[in-house]
């Protein structure tokens, strides 16, 4: 590990960045060149104690987790992730079609949506970013481990995890979930980490073997939809896809129709949201 040179990279990636490039308002009295360390940690979900250290080349050696959080916080590309691993003394993360790595540009768009309910999945199901309004909306769900991080194993395993669904949704989205993860399963082959998925939950869910019986390709579905969420009630929103080919990574997004009452209630989750932020 090479902490000079590990240093010196997270100085100038942090600097080459402005608060706007991240969501951020920049302020009056900024006289540091590009982000602040705090404002890195506080992206980066870490102590700001923990990151000055390692940018000050003080710190042990971060773990791969660690420097996946900081690689998004930064805006770092893939290349830039790479060499940020192997400064680290890690080899190369895979470039898989599972990586939680999210590319700048999907990033800049979630920037921009933070007053907007908006999360950023991969391909089995895994949400690997939120906006602060997503997490109003729907719960912190990107500190999950194993199989819970997948939504379609959360939806099976924990029945309570449909509480956010209108009724008349519940039935759809159950088979919706299924049929995606049959072509990710499909397509990976029966060694793979969706494969196992699938194992688990055909043994797990009565529920989840019976639609899988179904044999289900396509499901025919609305994008909107009904939700009932605890703090504003009930709200009909409109979900938005936008899909990165080249990680395999969908975007998804919540809009109301304007000046709607659903509208005025995403208003009030945005600042739930701020709240989150700041709390």
């Amino acid at each position: 590990m090479e902490y000079s040179d590990l240093s010196d990279f997270l100085r100038k990636r942090r600097e080459a960045l402005q608060p706007e490039d991240v969501g951020l308002p920049r302020g009056r009295r900024r006289r540091t060149p590009g982000l602040r360390r705090e404002e890195v940690a506080a992206l980066a979900a870490m102590s700001a104690d923990y990151y000055s250290r390692l940018e000050g080349g003080r710190g042990p050696q971060p773990s791969v987790e660690m420097l996946g959080a900081i690689a998004r916080a930064l805006r770092l590309t893939l290349e830039e992730r790479d060499h940020l691993f192997l400064l680290a003394g890690h080899g190369t993360p895979p470039r898989s079609t599972n990586s939680d790595h999210v590319d700048p540009g999907m990033l800049r768009i979630l920037d921009r949506l933070r007053d907007t309910p908006a999360m950023l999945l991969n391909r089995h199901g895994e949400t690997i970013a939120q906006t602060p309004a997503h997490v109003a909306f729907a719960g912190e769900q990107t500190n999950y481990d194993g199989f819970e991080r997948s939504e379609v194993y959360r939806w099976f395993a924990h029945p309570e995890e449909r509480a956010l669904y209108a009724e008349p949704e519940v039935g759809t989205h159950s088979r919706l979930l299924v049929s995606k993860l049959r072509t990710v399963a499909t397509i990976d082959g029966p060694k793979s980490y969706a494969a196992s998925l699938v194992a688990e939950l055909r043994k797990r869910s009565p529920e989840f073997a019976e639609i899988w019986q179904a044999h289900e390709v396509v499901v025919s579905h609305s994008r909107t939809k009904r939700f009932r969420h605890p703090s504003v009630g009930e709200l009909e929103l409109y979900c938005e896809l936008i899909d990165n080919r080249d990680q395999q990574q969908t975007l998804i997004v919540f809009t109301a129709e304007p000046g709607s009452e659903s509208a005025e209630k995403l208003r009030l989750l945005s600042v739930l949201g701020s709240q989150v932020m700041t709390g």
